[in-house]
């Protein structure tokens, strides 16, 4: 194939927006690939990954307890709420027990559980003193940003 002809193909692929082409001419085989379109239509950035990525670490995760703790159903009770999306753990390793269960006493310091983000494990604190009256979410179940997980009785 010449020259001439696959300008003519890269050009056809720029107008298309194709990501791959494979022509197959006489015996030869040309395959051309770009990386793909922008469909923004604007130019490509790339923002920095909140977490790190790599073997799963366990870090601290510290926002205050303000901001995920709420009143609960029962006026003697507060929700304590998922403080990022991810995925809950009850235990540190599938063959540990739960870190906390119902009737457990914590303080501010008590690991409530682990969420994984981005291949990080997330120690979640308790950052209060209570009795946890209630577990409202199962191990491994993914969570959202300010889904009740616990209810906790200060």
């Amino acid at each position: 194939m010449e020259i001439k002809e696959l300008r003519k193909l890269i050009s056809l692929m720029t107008e298309n927006d194709l990501v791959e082409l494979e022509v197959s001419s006489e015996g030869s085989k040309v395959v051309l690939k770009r990386a793909a379109p922008n469909l923004n239509g604007g130019s490509m950035v790339y923002a920095p990954a909140p977490y790190s990525v790599g073997a799963p670490q366990v870090q601290n995760s510290a926002p205050a307890a303000s901001t995920r703790a709420q009143k609960g159903p029962a006026d003697d009770t507060v929700t304590f709420n998922s403080p990022m999306v991810g995925t809950f753990y009850r235990s540190t390793s599938p063959k540990d027990p739960p870190l906390i269960k119902q009737g457990d006493k914590v303080s501010p310091e008590t690991v409530l559980c682990l969420i994984e983000a981005m291949k990080v494990f997330n120690e979640i604190k308790a950052e209060m003193s209570g009795t946890v009256v209630e577990v409202l979410v199962e191990n491994q179940e993914a969570v959202e940003f300010g889904q009740p997980l616990y209810l906790i009785k200060p």
